[in-house]
């Protein structure tokens, strides 16, 4: 399989909670992850994924998973909007109830390649243009997940995503996994991504300042996961120098955060 190296990254999440699912101790425990992974032709160990990588992605895509099935239990006729959604099955993580309608957005050939491993209602679209935000219904509270989306798209065009995206639903939520700017710039230096070739990205510090993004944004929650009582199944020494971080807000906020919002 051959992907650009924006797009080999929906890989390297696949393998990571592939692998979290076959440890001793799963975090997210995605089976279907899992079974996607081996059926892809692809040489994984290039990857080079080490133990941080696998508990991080799959505590992240946990919390995500919370946020959104305490929203469609709160709203059971919502729409849920999966951003740069790559390969993974994060609805049939979720099992929405039967009124709520699933959009899982990536580029088109992402979108073809899901179809082969998922069954799933699909938009293939780049996220940086508008059109496709029209396809969505209307006049119903919307979850919009971003999961690792945020530090590949390039300038502003986050911002105006989210802005074309609240809009036209008028409310909801928004959650994502946050990056500062330290921790996106240092992230060309990971191994991992080093061996994709992804060289930039971007982040901010401060969890309020989406709210200055003129999409009607209200945070409603940072998570800190360092702190998150799943760290007791991280492996040694990792869980250790976890857990020191988490004595430290600023330390914390340079690894995983994840960031719930209001509109």
């Amino acid at each position: 399989m051959r992907l650009d190296p924006l797009r080999e990254t929906l890989l390297l999440t696949l393998h990571a909670k592939a692998l979290d699912s076959q440890s001793p101790h799963p975090i997210l425990g995605d089976v279907h992850s899992a079974r996607i992974a081996a059926e892809i032709d692809y040489d994984f160990a290039r990857l080079k994924v080490k133990p941080s990588l696998v508990c991080g992605t799959a505590l992240r895509a946990k919390k995500l998973d919370d946020a959104v099935r305490a929203f469609v239990s709160a709203h059971p006729d919502a729409v849920v909007v999966d951003l740069g959604c790559g390969l993974d099955p994060r609805a049939l993580r979720c099992d929405p109830p039967d009124g709520v309608d699933w959009y899982d957005v990536d580029f088109p050939d992402v979108v073809a390649l899901r179809s082969q491993f998922l069954p799933s209602q699909c938009i293939g679209a780049d996220l940086t243009s508008s059109g496709w935000v029209a396809s969505l219904p209307r006049d119903r509270p919307a979850m919009i997940v971003a999961e690792g989306v945020l530090p590949f798209l390039p300038g502003d065009t986050f911002q105006r995503m989210v802005q074309g995206l609240t809009a036209h639903f008028g409310a909801g939520e928004l959650a994502l996994n946050g990056y500062t700017r330290f921790a996106a710039w240092s992230m060309k230096y990971h191994p991992t991504i080093k061996a994709i070739g992804i060289t930039a990205a971007q982040g901010f510090d401060d969890a309020h300042e989406p709210e200055k993004w003129r999409a009607g944004l209200t945070l409603a929650e940072e998570q800190l996961l360092t702190r998150a009582p799943e760290v007791a199944c991280f492996p040694q020494p990792l869980r250790g120098v976890t857990r020191v971080m988490g004595w430290s807000a600023a330390l914390s906020r340079q690894g995983t955060r994840v960031l719930r919002y209001r509109f």
